[in-house]
């Protein structure tokens, strides 16, 4: 086999192969094609699936909202506690003044 065989044989190997490769794509595009039917219902799903991520959203803006609301509302009742317990503590050190100055008038 000389050099143009050789290149003439290559040569058609190579278009048979392509011509294959063509033909094969062809046929899995053509049993793979999406019916119109299943565009709409991928088109409906993505509309709902957009829906539940906005809701999903909102419900996540809303919880972190209450979330600080609530944290807020511990830390306001922690210092009325904290203010409760120190005039609770001042009340019982007056008492027991009170009932020392008592206990030492009845003793006069």
């Amino acid at each position: 086999m000389n050099r143009t065989e050789f290149i003439i044989v290559t040569a058609i190997i190579l278009f048979v192969a392509f011509a294959l490769g063509w033909f094969a794509h062809w046929l899995l595009h053509r049993f793979s094609r999406v019916a119109s039917g299943d565009v709409s219902e991928i088109d409906r799903l993505a509309q709902s699936l957009h829906e539940a991520e906005e809701t999903r959203d909102q419900a996540i803006t809303y919880l972190q909202q209450r979330e600080a609301e609530m944290s807020s509302q511990l830390h306001q009742a922690e210092a009325e506690l904290r203010a409760a317990m120190e005039g609770l503590r001042d009340a019982r050190h007056e008492a027991e003044e009170l009932r020392a100055y008592i206990e030492q008038m009845n003793q006069r």
